[in-house]
């Protein structure tokens, strides 16, 4: 497997609250924190370090997509009650989107508004769903996919990792072989790109830094509006 993984604070926020874990070739995770002046930070940063130790203390665990879901579960504890014991931290949260990959087969786990797409034979197909009320008004049927992409309300989740004590984690695995290559990112690249420049872009350059680079360029040339994280992990025999 060949992987490369880019975080950029972007054009505006003076921060960036966006974190990713990078531990190929089995474990990738991005997450977008939420939250008043450095919580949002605070909220990602524990979120994938507490996935990371997890993962690594129960590396010998036999079923990877119920261990991505008790990691991001464990996760959402610590940083709930980090939330309710410090007044700064009060609401922090953040995204989860999170990977194990092996040689014939993908684990993933997630909540919020990151994504994980799956590129097979030049298509490119979202994985997860987005806990974000534009995903329900567009699955209903009230919205289109243009009209949510510039949705005023497209930043409101309706999940998140740490903002209340009981969390549902979405989950599950499917094969990928030779060929195919895996894009995890936070809500600062889909929204400022098209999944057909997404698609054009991961076509164009055969490189996973290549592409991550570009697809990092490309959101800040469009606005830039948020933090941008990309992780791009290709099988290649």
């Amino acid at each position: 497997m060949l992987a490369f993984a880019q975080s950029d604070i972007g054009m505006v926020r003076k921060t960036n609250e966006d974190s990713y874990v990078f531990l190929p070739p089995h474990l990738f995770v991005v997450a977008d924190g939420m939250g008043g002046h450095v919580a949002g930070e605070i909220a990602s940063n524990m979120g994938v370090s507490t996935i990371e130790e997890y993962i690594k203390k129960f590396a010998q665990h036999s079923d990877w997509e119920e261990l991505l879901k008790d990691a991001i579960i464990k996760a959402n504890s610590i940083i709930y009650q980090m939330s309710q014991s410090k007044s700064e931290c009060s609401g922090m949260g953040t995204t989860v989107t999170a990977i194990y990959a092996d040689d014939s087969e993908v684990y993933w786990g997630h909540v919020g508004d990151s994504r994980l797409y799956l590129i097979k034979e030049n298509v490119l197909q979202q994985v997860t769903s987005d806990h974000s009320l534009v995903w329900e008004l567009m699955q209903s049927g009230s919205i289109t996919i243009e009209e949510a992409q510039v949705h005023p309300h497209r930043n409101i989740l309706t999940r998140a990792v740490g903002t209340s004590e009981m969390l549902t984690v979405d989950s599950g695995k499917f094969s990928w072989q030779s060929g195919d290559s895996l894009l995890l990112c936070t809500d600062g690249l889909t929204n400022m790109l098209s999944e057909d420049t997404i698609l054009k872009i991961c076509s164009q350059y055969s490189s996973p830094q290549a592409i991550v680079n570009t697809l990092v360029d490309q959101a800040r040339q469009a606005g830039g509006y948020d933090n941008i994280t990309a992780v791009l992990v290709q099988y290649k025999d």
